[in-house]
């Protein structure tokens, strides 16, 4: 039986997904790279001044999507903000490369944690397996 750590594992392990959200009835999708366990509970990152930070804010609903080994993980959530210094430190700490762009104190680093969340891992091999947190 797969856990949320064995999602946070596949993201890593897949190194890009795709992050779907709603902007006012269209959908976007974007690549993203950080996928981080924090205190139980999956997190990712972007900035305030981004599109994508708007659209979570007025429709919290997403799905992810990645690929890797011959099976793909779709993960639909809610995203949820932690406005915790902490947290954005604890991002920052697991992917010090951003550091270069984002600070935890510069009032633009933004992490939101998936709640609601229905993980499915699907191949055409193997059976499907479902992970909710």
């Amino acid at each position: 039986m797969k856990t949320i750590e064995d999602v946070v594992a596949f993201l890593k392990k897949a190194e890009i997904y795709y992050l779907a959200t709603d902007d006012d009835g269209q959908p976007r999708v974007r690549p993203f790279g950080t996928a981080h366990l924090f205190e139980g509970r999956l997190y990712i990152q972007t900035g305030k001044r981004k599109d994508v930070s708007r659209q979570l804010h007025a429709n919290p609903r997403c799905e992810i999507c990645a690929f890797t080994g011959g099976t793909w993980l779709r993960i639909a959530a809610r995203a949820v903000e932690d406005d915790r210094r902490e947290a954005r430190g604890s991002m920052l700490d697991a992917y010090p490369e951003l550091r270069r762009m984002y600070d935890e104190n510069d009032g633009n680093t933004e992490v939101f944690y998936l709640e609601d969340a229905k993980a499915t891992f699907s191949s055409f091999t193997a059976p499907v397996e479902e992970v909710v947190f």
